[in-house]
């Protein structure tokens, strides 16, 4: 009974707060997250606004970041495979240095943003293939612009690996494409 007190007192010093910060907007699902998506929700809350109105991929959100929503660089909405869309899409100025990094950026911020709301609800995965590539280019540009991502995962060695291990079903002439890009660095 001595140690009661003091019991109680590491308890309530230790214990996890029990107010529970506002979910993202995006975050519309009950599904834990695994704690890098989480971490990326989190970092993301107050770059993303949502519009409820419409759900490219229901029942997540459009997200905006900056100039760019989802719903105007929606993989879902095109008739190519990810990775043909992705291609397309994200394409990069010659030379990679005069690309807009913060456009990549903005479209990189809605695809963590609407993977993540996806994850929060247990929905379908397919975004990855334009996420890593996305990623990919983010850290070719950054590299040629002579600022590159410091972070091993965020090397565009293992972002090009993310894509190619998860773009399994595409075609090899796709895949070899993203193998050229990751090599272009300048």
């Amino acid at each position: 009974m001595h140690f009661q007190p003091l019991t109680l007192l590491i308890a309530l010093a230790t214990a996890a707060p029990t107010t529970r910060q506002a979910q993202p907007c995006f975050v519309v699902g009950t599904t834990a997250l695994p704690a890098e998506v989480a971490d990326i929700a989190t970092s993301l809350a107050n770059t993303i606004t949502c519009n409820a109105q419409t759900t490219p991929l229901s029942p997540v959100p459009d997200v905006t970041s900056g100039a760019i929503s989802f719903s105007s660089i929606d993989f879902t909405a095109s008739s190519l495979s990810p990775l043909a869309f992705a291609l397309q899409e994200f394409a990069t100025s010659t030379p990679l240095a005069d690309t807009d990094l913060q456009r990549f950026q903005d479209s990189l911020n809605v695809y963590l943003a609407t993977e993540a709301g996806l994850r929060s609800v247990a929905g379908a995965l397919q975004i990855k293939v334009p996420k890593f590539f996305l990623q990919m280019q983010v850290s070719r540009i950054q590299t040629a612009q002579g600022k590159p991502p410091a972070a091993a995962g965020a090397q565009v060695e293992h972002l090009r690996d993310k894509v190619v291990k998860n773009a399994a079903g595409e075609s090899k002439a796709l895949i070899d494409q993203v193998i050229a890009l990751a090599a272009e660095l300048a």
